[in-house]
């Protein structure tokens, strides 16, 4: 697979804001594992194949299971995940799909 956009060169400033959440984010004392889901999952919607790809390969890594990545498109259906987990993925969905409408205050 190929990525679809080198951003570093496309837009370099972007680039930089996206490298400087990626840092805060990384320090933000949540686990590598959970990150991953939650990066996956992010990519799943929008449609990524090359990050989902990376991202499964990274989650791996960190430590997670076949079965939980094989189910994260349909987390809300399985019992694999913890409520923390399940949180943090609706979040991740609510603001991937921000433009269908808003982050409800529940998530």
């Amino acid at each position: 697979m190929q990525e679809r956009i080198n951003a570093a060169k496309v837009v370099p400033e972007a680039y930089r804001a996206m490298l400087n959440l990626e840092s805060h984010v990384r320090n933000s004392g949540l686990e590598a594992p959970l990150l991953e889901l939650v990066r996956m999952r992010s990519s799943q919607i929008n449609g990524c194949a090359y990050c989902i790809d990376m991202h499964s390969k990274d989650a791996r890594a960190a430590g997670e299971t076949e079965q939980r990545l094989y189910a994260l498109d349909a987390w809300r259906e399985t019992p694999f995940y913890t409520d923390r987990e399940r949180a943090a993925l609706a979040w991740t969905e609510a603001v991937t799909l921000v433009n269908q409408g808003h982050v409800p205050d529940e998530v």
